[in-house]
């Protein structure tokens, strides 16, 4: 496990940039935090790293979002999804196999569908320690 202090949003999108470069395709990752945890602010670091210029947001609404870059990306938001079930709906499972990388807000809510393998990124708040304060966990 990796343990990294961001002090600030460009520190995160920092380290997500950094560790898009770690990337070869094919990965599913796993991101686990509270609500304004930062972790959109890590996927838009990561798609900085991949080479995506568009303005990335969380898809709450539509559930995934695809970019193009040095690979592809598909950012997943499951907060609304009410049966894991529901992600084979949106094709989930081409979206894990075709050679991008699948990056999972609330991956919590459908842990049962996460292959083995998947890396889990874990985003901390630490309120004592001030607002922008945040452990990332990469594991």
């Amino acid at each position: 496990m990796r343990e990294i202090i961001s002090n600030s949003y460009e520190e995160t999108a920092a380290v997500a940039a950094e560790f898009a470069e770690t990337l070869n395709g094919g990965e599913v990752i796993a991101m686990y935090g509270d609500l304004g945890a930062g972790k959109t602010a890590f996927v838009q670091g990561l798609a900085r790293g991949l080479g995506i210029d568009r303005h990335i947001t969380s898809p709450t609404f539509t559930i995934v979002n695809e970019y193009e870059g040095r690979l592809p990306l598909y950012h997943f938001d499951v907060y609304r999804i009410a049966d894991p079930d529901e992600m084979y709906e949106i094709g989930y499972d081409e979206y894990i196999t075709n050679g991008g990388v699948c990056i999972i807000e609330w991956a919590e809510l459908i842990e049962e569908l996460l292959p083995e393998d998947c890396i889990r990124i874990e985003i901390l708040k630490d309120d004592e320690k001030g607002d922008d304060f945040r452990i990332i966990r990469i594991k």
